[in-house]
């Protein structure tokens, strides 16, 4: 039986439950050449999101094949960390807040 890929879940990071879901997918851009893949964070009963970018793989700026991609609750929790450490507060009211992230979600 095959591993079906995540593309949205829920992580607990430090006793809060954040809901998340993949945004999009590594693609190329017309103006901007390989973007990366984009996740959505929100605390539960939260208004404010934030969308979380990551750097295009480096597979794909080589010219290879799509590989598949591999979004697990470590990861998750970095991305939340990383989002609280740069400001984002899910309590308030706003526009999501973008933030850029590295490949391991720091």
């Amino acid at each position: 039986m095959a591993k079906s890929r995540s593309t949205a879940g829920t992580v607990d990071v430090d006793g809060v439950t954040y809901d998340w879901h993949l945004q999009r997918e590594p693609h190329l851009s017309d103006d901007e050449g390989w973007k990366g893949m984009t996740i959505s964070l929100l605390q539960q009963d939260a208004k404010r999101a934030a969308l979380l970018e990551f750097p295009p793989p480096k597979r794909l700026l080589k010219g290879m094949p799509r590989g598949r991609l591999q979004l697990d609750d470590a990861t998750i929790s970095r991305c939340v960390r990383a989002a609280l450490s740069a400001g984002w507060e899910p309590l308030s009211r706003g526009k999501p807040m973008v933030i850029t992230v590295d490949a391991e979600g720091n």
